[in-house]
């Protein structure tokens, strides 16, 4: 669907050292950039240029205009030094709820193959990992989980079924999987089964201790249960939003709760059943980075745990680091952000790109999801008490696709920051923010944000080939340099 447009040149060493050596002595000199905008041309770079802009008249278009070659200036200096690297990337992505599933599972086969292929194959926009709801989440019809039972308890979970997800989520799986085999899925539940509950409903309470050795045993056959069908699972979180017990389904858990649970039954049920499946603590916002850190301090609760993830409906994206800076040997992870139905596209452009993937990746994620993939024009289904506000990075009515603003955001990073990327040091703006990325072919990536009102002109400094740039107020624009 989307084609590079590649123009090729390459510079004379000498005259690039002078264009850098001029352009160093400005900059020293004062120079903070230019309020002009003349969007040079691009004649004679050998760098990829896709632009979205606020006001929809680029939508991730790749651009013939608005990056040249490096002539000395006194623009500000984005400077991308390949040496310095961080955290390896897994991948961009959404949560396939039920919802998505059922919109995507209704569509005519052949228009649904057209557009999971553009979704998901790694020539395309090349979503890369995914995260799915174990049991329901509050964007299915109803909330289950995979051992409903009418009374009593069942210790042994001879009644553990998945057969709900069989309906509609495992089929689009399926499908994903044969176009991208290497996508990374991740499981978050949003309830225990009722029965194992404090307060035996679907919404709040907490897990009654007495079934954390049955709960434990819950994971590993819904992990065993979907590779029975081909999907593995590469990670769970223990709970969504454990400190959030209102929506439907929820429960609350403690860090205490949360830290006994994998330690003393999650982490070892693992272990006994050979499951290599990461166990990731928190899912929940940035504003309270010590829930994680006080369970990454037990040792024993420690030995078991991948990393933490984080949500940013609270707090600041920054707070992130200090959990990388209190445990640097643990990943971190960015797993949901809802956009409204009633939001601004532009807004939404701008403050997304800025503190998620720019944000995130610069405070150490590895993942960056954003929450829903598909709604419908109604925005369901969703249970009694769940969102009624959530739009979809798409919108499906019948076979007709509408592609918002998430889908823009998303694949602006997902189409060339492929799994194994790794960030690599560039220096931050708050009028550019921006970050820096090496692929495993060797491309350098960067994606930039004019977070201003005024039209912005630039530099970008790559060993191989720097460039001058430009971007409207409010645009987002990823450049790709082919070596």
């Amino acid at each position: 669907m989307l084609r590079t447009s590649i123009i090729t040149i390459k510079y004379n060493a000498v005259k690039l050292l002078i264009f850098l050596f001029s352009l160093l002595i400005l900059n020293a000199c004062g120079g903070k950039g230019t309020e002009s905008y003349t969007p040079p041309s691009v004649t004679e770079v050998d760098v990829d240029f896709y632009l979205t802009s606020p006001d929809q008249s680029n939508l991730f278009s790749p651009k013939v205009t608005g990056i040249s070659p490096l002539e000395a200036n006194s623009n500000f200096s984005i400077t991308v030094s390949e040496g310095n690297t961080y955290q390896e990337m897994d991948g961009f992505g959404f949560s396939l709820t039920g919802g998505s599933a059922i919109h995507l599972f209704n569509m005519g086969s052949t228009q649904r193959a057209s557009l999971l292929n553009e979704l998901f194959h790694p020539d395309e926009i090349g979503i890369s990992y995914l995260r799915v709801s174990i049991g329901a989440s509050d964007l299915d019809s109803d909330p289950f989980s995979y051992n409903d039972i009418s009374s009593g308890e069942d210790l042994n979970l001879n009644q553990f079924s998945i057969g709900r997800d069989q309906n509609y989520l495992i089929p689009v799986l399926k499908e994903i999987l044969a176009i991208n085999p290497e996508i990374k899925i991740m499981g978050s539940p949003w309830s225990a089964p009722s029965w194992m509950k404090t307060n035996k409903s679907t919404k709040g309470g907490s897990l009654k201790s007495k079934y954390y050795p049955v709960y434990a045993n819950y994971f590993v056959k819904y992990i065993q249960a979907y590779a029975a069908q081909g999907i593995s699972i590469d990670a769970i979180t223990v709970q969504n939003e454990p400190l959030h017990d209102g929506n439907n389904p929820s429960m609350y858990m403690s860090s205490t709760e949360m830290a006994s649970f994998v330690k003393n039954h999650l982490g070892p049920a693992f272990e006994s059943a050979n499951i290599e499946t990461k166990i990731i603590v928190w899912d929940h916002n940035a504003d309270n980075t010590n829930y994680p850190i006080t369970i990454l301090n037990d040792p024993e609760a420690n030995q078991y745990i991948d990393g933490s993830a984080f949500h940013l409906y609270a707090g600041s994206i920054s707070n992130l680091s200090s959990v990388h800076q209190a445990h640097p040997d643990k990943n971190l992870y960015f797993t949901e952000q809802w956009v409204g139905r009633d939001s601004d596209f532009g807004a939404d452009l701008k403050w997304h790109t800025r503190e998620l993937i720019v944000g995130a990746t610069r405070n150490w994620c590895k993942t960056v999801l954003e929450w829903n993939l598909v709604s419908n024009p109604q925005l369901e289904p969703h249970t009694d008490g769940g969102c009624t506000l959530c739009l979809g990075g798409l919108t499906i009515d019948g076979n007709n696709v509408k592609r918002n603003v998430g889908y823009y955001i998303i694949a602006h990073a997902s189409k060339f920051v492929r799994p194994g990327s790794v960030r690599i040091q560039s220096n931050f703006s708050s009028e550019l923010p921006n970050v820096a990325f090496k692929t495993p072919d060797n491309k350098i990536v960067v994606i930039v944000l004019n977070n201003t009102s005024v039209n912005k002109t630039f530099n970008i400094l790559v060993t191989d080939e720097s460039i001058t740039a430009s971007l409207s107020a409010g645009s987002v624009g990823t450049f790709v340099w082919n070596n």
